[in-house]
């Protein structure tokens, strides 16, 4: 193993260029320092590949799926990367990266599925041996990207094997979501070479067909069947689709999917924090960066709203906000985890390959050096210009900015990760969307702790999960906003669920202040709820605070979360508690900020009424009254 250097300003164990703070004023980065990470990045990579380079064996704790497969995901996913660097930069490969990988595939396909050291597993049905229907969709991208000086300079015998291989995505069932995206950039490749047939052609119709059931609206998809809305909506749902259109020139295509991914723009420009950090939200968020992707394939394709420096702003800011923040280890790899190793933060099929999704991010580099999104200014991201709330009715989610302190929080009013055939059982808990709330600069404690943002209704001393969501609408104006969901309390032991036991949810905001409205329905007796606010740790700048206003102790009791989150190794959660019995309302105030005024209560809210019907709710300062009724949910301000 070559040692490396550390860049000593930044803590990255690689050179980079010197800071432009002339073109960049917000992150210093250029064009030159999205190259430089892309080499130092593949350059530690490949430290860890087998002899004949078909696998990239990382070290670490194996995924489920074993030791061949995360070898070949070390292969496709940093390939993505050098396929990206390599073909943005017109062929010019200085370090030799597609003789590497051009080895590496005929390696891996001479014998697919054999025990030996450089062989390929067999793509088989995504229940039996699946994550290498996954990785295929990185070498078809990253071939059909570099065909000019990779594909076509190969012996036809190894573009065969590469195509058999290949062909086992087509003629296996994927995942029932976005892993149908696969396949189909796998037939994409196959027919910009000359070998498409009737089997290529099925799958990209599938494919097609199932985008447009998912497709929900507000430039979001559906994650497959039911409500999942996260970062897959914009590192795979959008991006494959539209690069597809992009590279294979078709109108008619882009004419589709083109103006979906602009208004899905419109609204995830906001969703990154003053810091560069995106949402800590839904799954596979070890891939990190990649959530910049679909802002770099807009500007790249044009389908975008946002100008070339506030897109490169973005991009910049997230690749920055992690490689400052110790995402990577000294050698240079990429660490499973959020800023650096987090347990909590990953999934079952984590390996140690996985993180390396994050090439994703580096689309960008299709840009050409002399295009504008690498020769304009960078210019402020939304978050930096105003205080923001912006409504997505279809997604279910409110997005909530401050221009103060950069924080962007997301409350969740509509994803959750249930399919439509499965049970609503509290041991699929999952943190990553059953929370009412997320941010940029907090994460969901891990599941053995206790729960922050989140309403538990207690029966038997026997709390409860919030698992399917139903949206009961969402709406905004000029300085605030709302979003609304209904779910049955599921719980943790005893019986699963209490027959017409329900609970409503509200969330408005103005400014940093959430005001969040729980009504609760069918409570036996002697119930108990509990509610809890943001997670913070000791030795953060942000502060959580969160006060009773109506059905609660007035002040929330400090609980304690030692596994803390990805952003804390320790947290205290706020927690207010109360009592219900057959139909109760309770009404909060809660806040994440890094402002040093504290929250006093009185100083925002002034009055709050409630009866059977509704609630009424004074901002102090400008008197403006927040009205909420019930059945149906409706929320008004004047």
């Amino acid at each position: 193993m070559s040692s490396t250097t550390r860049n000593s300003s930044s803590g990255i164990p690689f050179e980079l260029p010197p800071e432009d703070r002339e073109s960049s004023p917000h992150t210093g980065y250029t064009r030159a320092h999205w190259e430089a990470v892309a080499d130092g990045l593949l350059a530690a990579a490949w430290r860890w590949s087998t002899p004949g380079g078909a696998l990239l064996d990382l070290p670490g704790v194996p995924s489920r799926s074993g030791v061949r497969s995360d070898g070949l995901e070390g292969y496709a996913r940093t390939f993505l990367a050098a396929a990206f660097r390599v073909a943005g930069a017109d062929g010019d490969d200085p370090h030799g990266w597609l003789d590497r990988y051009a080895q590496g595939l005929a390696a891996g396909t001479r014998t697919p599925g054999r025990a030996d050291t450089e062989s390929w597993p067999l793509i088989l049905d995504h229940d039996v041996q699946g994550q290498p229907m996954v990785e295929s969709a990185s070498v078809a991208l990253g071939l059909r990207l570099t065909a000019p000086w990779l594909w076509k300079r190969l012996d036809s015998s190894v573009q065969d094997r590469a195509e058999e291989w290949l062909r086992g995505s087509l003629r296996h069932t994927p995942a029932p979501n976005n892993w149908y995206l696969f396949p189909y950039t796998v037939a994409g490749f196959l027919e910009s070479v000359g070998r498409g047939d009737a089997e290529t052609t099925r799958v990209r119709e599938r494919a097609l067909d199932l985008m447009e059931t998912w497709y929900r609206g507000d430039g979001w998809y559906a994650d497959g069947d039911g409500r999942a809305f996260d970062h897959y909506n914009g590192w795979a749902l959008h991006l494959y689709p539209v690069l597809d259109a992009y590279l294979g020139d078709d109108r008619d295509l882009s004419a589709l999917y083109g103006p979906r991914l602009r208004e899905h723009l419109e609204g995830f420009a906001l969703m990154f924090g003053g810091d560069g950090a995106p949402i800590h939200f839904g799954r596979s968020l070890s891939y990190r960066f990649a959530a910049s992707a679909a802002v770099g394939l807009g500007a790249l394709t044009g389908d975008t709203p946002l100008t070339p420096g506030t897109s490169r702003r973005l991009i910049s800011g997230s690749l920055r906000h992690f490689l400052d923040r110790g995402a990577l280890t000294e050698d240079g790899l990429l660490t499973l985890g959020w800023h650096g190793p987090h347990q909590a933060t990953l999934q079952t099929y984590s390996g140690p390959a996985s993180p390396y999704w994050a090439s994703k991010a580096f689309v960008a580099l299709l840009a050409p050096a002399d295009a504008p999104l690498w020769t304009a200014r960078e210019e402020q991201a939304p978050v930096e210009e105003s205080d923001r709330v912006l409504a997505l009715p279809a997604p279910g989610l409110l997005v909530q900015s401050t221009r103060a302190d950069g924080i962007v929080r997301l409350h969740n009013h509509g994803s959750d990760h249930v399919r439509p055939h499965e049970g609503e059982t509290a041991a699929e808990n999952d943190p990553h969307y059953g929370r009412q709330a997320y941010s940029t600069h907090s994460g969901p404690t891990a599941p053995a702790n206790i729960a922050d943002n989140h309403l538990s209704v207690e029966i038997a001393g026997r709390g409860s999960v919030r698992r399917r969501i139903h949206p009961l609408g969402a709406g905004h104006g000029d300085d605030w906003g709302w979003a609304a969901s209904w779910h049955r309390p599921v719980f943790t032991a005893g019986p699963p669920m209490v027959p017409g036991l329900r609970v409503e949810s509200i969330t408005v905001v103005r400014g940093r202040h959430e005001l969040r409205v729980h009504r609760v329905i069918g409570a036996p007796a002697g119930t108990r709820v509990t509610h809890t606010g943001w997670a913070t740790g000791p030795e953060e700048t942000v502060t959580s605070t969160l006060h009773g206003l109506y059905g609660w102790t007035p002040e929330a009791e400090e609980t304690r979360a030692p596994q803390g989150t990805a952003y804390t190794r320790w947290a205290v959660v706020p927690r207010l508690t109360g009592e219900t019995s057959g139909t109760t309302v309770h009404v909060s105030l809660a806040a994440l900020t890094a402002d040093p005024d504290p929250l006093v209560p009185e100083q925002v809210v002034s009055d709050v009424e409630v009866t059977d019907t509704a609630v009424e709710v004074t901002w102090a300062g400008d008197s403006v009254r927040t009205r909420i009724t019930f059945d149906p949910v409706l929320v008004q301000q004047n």
